[in-house]
Parts: structure tokens; C-alpha cells; sequence
């Protein structure tokens, strides 16, 4: 299993004390140090079956060139790219388990799915 975490991130602390209180082993992987690439975020949103703007932090100052791309097929690079330059526009924590089912765990019914 793998988890794409931000450290600052409560939603990210409590995932990974859920994955070593159920003594699960993963890996984790600080996305804002070590950025995913377009080709990883790309399978990331098929195995999320989302859009680039649905993984997005909105709210993120980053955010706010993207408010003027439209969310179509003809821009989905521009926001793949945008979350290239910038990570922190990742929602998190992203979940990966080693049957590549993917979620993103924000909340408790979701992260539970990965658990035992």
C-alpha cells in the first residue's frame, strides 16, 4: 500500500495512525518533496475514475489561475500540469492499496475501505 500524504496535513496524520494502528505495512510518499509526475497523476485519476479539477484544492492559492480553464477534455493537461508545478493542489491523503484500488481518505468511511 502506498499513501500520498502531506505531513501538515491532519486528514494525513490520522490516515497513517489508522494504517499503523490496524499494523498494516505501506509506504509513504511525501508528495509536496517528491511531486508526482503527469503520467502518475493521470493513472492516479483513471484508478480515482475523476477529473483533474475534482482532485484539486481549490482553495489553495495556486488554485486561482485555474478558476479561468474550463473543466473539459481540451484542458485536462493545464490542470494535470497545474498540479505538476504546484502539489500542495492535491487533495489528500491519496490511498493506493497493492490491488491498485485508489481512494482519496479525507473522511473515516472512506479510509476504513483500506483497513481490516
Amino acid at each position: 500500500m502506498e499513501i500520498w500524504i502531506n505531513p501538515a496535513c491532519s486528514k494525513c496524520r490520522t490516515a497513517t495512525k489508522a494504517l499503523d494502528e490496524a499494523g498494516l505495512a505501506y509506504t509513504v510518499r511525501r508528495y509536496l518533496d517528491d511531486p508526482p509526475t503527469a503520467a502518475e497523476l493521470a493513472d492516479v485519476l483513471s484508478r480515482l475514475n475523476l477529473e483533474p479539477w475534482d482532485l484539486v484544492r481549490h482553495n489553495e492559492p495556486q488554485a486561482k489561475p485555474l478558476r479561468e480553464v474550463p473543466r473539459d477534455a481540451a484542458h485536462r493537461e493545464t490542470w494535470i500540469e497545474a498540479m505538476v508545478a504546484h502539489p500542495i493542489l492535491l487533495q489528500r491523503p491519496i490511498l493506493t492499496a497493492d490491488d491498485s484500488s485508489t481512494a482519496v481518505a479525507r473522511d473515516p468511511e472512506t479510509l476504513s475501505k483500506f483497513l481490516p
